[in-house]
């Protein structure tokens, strides 16, 4: 999956972990930059009665760089509180839910977000904003929508925020990959490897029908740039952000159940989850390191890059896949580093190699999300990306239809290394690699306006 339990630690700790994060300029409304940082993933509808909550003891981040050296230039700090109307019953909500203040919920989070600048000055934006409920069911929420809606707070800073549970929209044929990478539509369409392979077919998107916890924030264009221009060329250094989300917890929790203040926490903010780029950790980072790269700022990911230089993936697909990529094997053989790679995932791709698109953000190598904002909206969106000619996609920032595992793997397949050696040619399999599915096959569907995430399934709808 795109981040949802790649380390050891952070699989055992799901309030903390950041499973995808989105970043893109606003389709309906192209002046804001939408970044959306999902936690608490594969929740399953059905789960009274303690249904799934963002992390009281949790410091969510999400981080822009403005100007390419990997540190923060603005942080939206988020933080919650979860208050317990009624101390007598098991029940999350005693009748329907028909509003956020709704005498018959009886678990409710609020949320306050803090904005910190380059210089570490802080400045609390809001304060006791209230989450929707989870998706108990009709019958408990007959207007969800409805609720959700009320849920989305414009601040008086001009951004508006959102927190609260939405349906996953990440779509990955997660047994497949797993089970030594196996495509099943690419097997089907070139028949290949019959004897370790035998049971090829459609596709299966294995986060469907599941929920998440998201964290929205759209943010006028000017606020997120250097130099605070409304209007930018998509030439220009100063178009481009880098994002990345973070999760923290504090380095000591003292527990006294006699007091009324049960939980005591000291001790500075120790870092427990972060994600830049989709799927970096996943399939790139070794287990061994998987734990220390959470703990790490993008600053410090100069240590990963031989990772990326020879990524273990592309070292798999000739054996998987034999006679399919030959070129690729070669250029493995080489040993030269996979400059395409580095560039598209830790510098950022510079001007002149794709006509009208730069999203580079200096020489520093850094896993962020990057972001060109000065490129609109796509008219008609191809889920492959910027490798599908469409440069308002993937991997400059991430929308969320975007097929990121289907595009990332034609790039460690050899696609994008023309960019950077005009002699290489792909084998011709490298661009026909994908997984098989699409947004489609999210059965949620998704919004047309923020936050963008669709309606979460409901427990009644959607039985465990």
């Amino acid at each position: 999956m795109s981040s949802h339990r790649e380390a050891p630690e952070i699989s055992k700790d799901p309030v903390a972990d950041s499973s995808d994060l989105y970043a893109f300029v606003s389709p309906d409304d192209p002046d804001t930059v939408t970044i959306i940082a999902n936690y608490v993933p594969l929740q399953i509808p059905a789960s009274g009665p303690n249904f799934f909550e963002f992390g009281d003891d949790v410091l969510y981040e999400i981080h822009i760089d403005a100007n390419g050296d990997a540190r923060p230039d603005i942080t939206y700090q988020f933080r919650f509180v979860t208050e317990l109307r009624n101390d007598r019953t098991f029940l999350y909500n005693t009748g329907q839910i028909e509003s956020l203040d709704s005498e018959n919920w009886n678990r409710r989070q609020f949320f306050s977000v803090t904005k910190v600048d380059s210089h570490g000055k802080s400045t609390v934006l809001a304060k006791k904003l209230p989450c929707p409920p989870c998706n108990v069911g009709k019958v408990s929420i007959p207007d969800y929508e409805g609720l959700a809606k009320d849920a989305v707070h414009k601040l008086k800073t001009g951004e508006k925020v959102f927190a609260g549970q939405r349906a996953d929209a990440f779509f990955v044929d997660l047994g497949a990959i797993f089970d030594l990478a196996t495509l099943r539509p690419f097997q089907d369409k070139h028949l290949v490897g019959q004897k370790l392979f035998n049971y090829a077919g459609k596709a299966v998107n294995a986060t469907d029908k599941t929920n998440v916890h998201s964290i929205a924030v759209q943010i006028p264009l000017h606020m997120v740039r250097r130099d605070g221009k409304k209007r930018v060329k998509a030439a220009d250094s100063g178009a481009v952000i880098g994002v990345w989300t973070s999760a923290s917890r504090r380095q000591v929790q003292v527990r006294d159940g006699d007091s009324k203040n049960a939980d005591v926490y000291v001790g500075p903010q120790v870092q427990v989850s972060r994600l830049g780029n989709p799927l970096f950790n996943e399939v790139i980072v070794p287990m061994a390191q998987k734990d220390k790269w959470n703990s790490l700022p993008p600053s410090e990911d100069k240590q990963f890059a031989e990772f990326v230089a020879k990524p273990e993936l592309a070292s798999l697909l000739p054996v998987l896949y034999p006679g399919l990529f030959d070129k690729l094997a070669d250029l493995n053989k080489a040993g030269k580093d996979r400059a395409d790679l580095l560039a598209i995932l830790l510098t950022g791709i510079p001007a002149g190699l794709i006509d009208g698109f730069q999203n580079n953000t200096g020489q520093l190598q850094a896993d962020m999300l990057r972001l060109n904002t000065a490129i609109a909206p796509a008219a008609k969106p191809n889920k492959f990306g910027v490798v599908g000619g469409d440069v308002a996609g993937f991997p400059n920032g991430r929308r969320i239809a975007d097929d990121v595992v289907s595009i990332s793997l034609r790039a460690i397949a050899g696609v994008t290394v023309p960019l950077v050696d005009k002699k290489f040619t792909p084998d011709a399999a490298a661009a026909l690699v994908e997984q098989g599915l699409s947004i489609k096959d999210a059965s949620a569907g998704l919004l047309k306006h923020f936050p963008y995430l669709g309606t979460p399934f409901d427990g009644f709808s959607v039985p465990a």
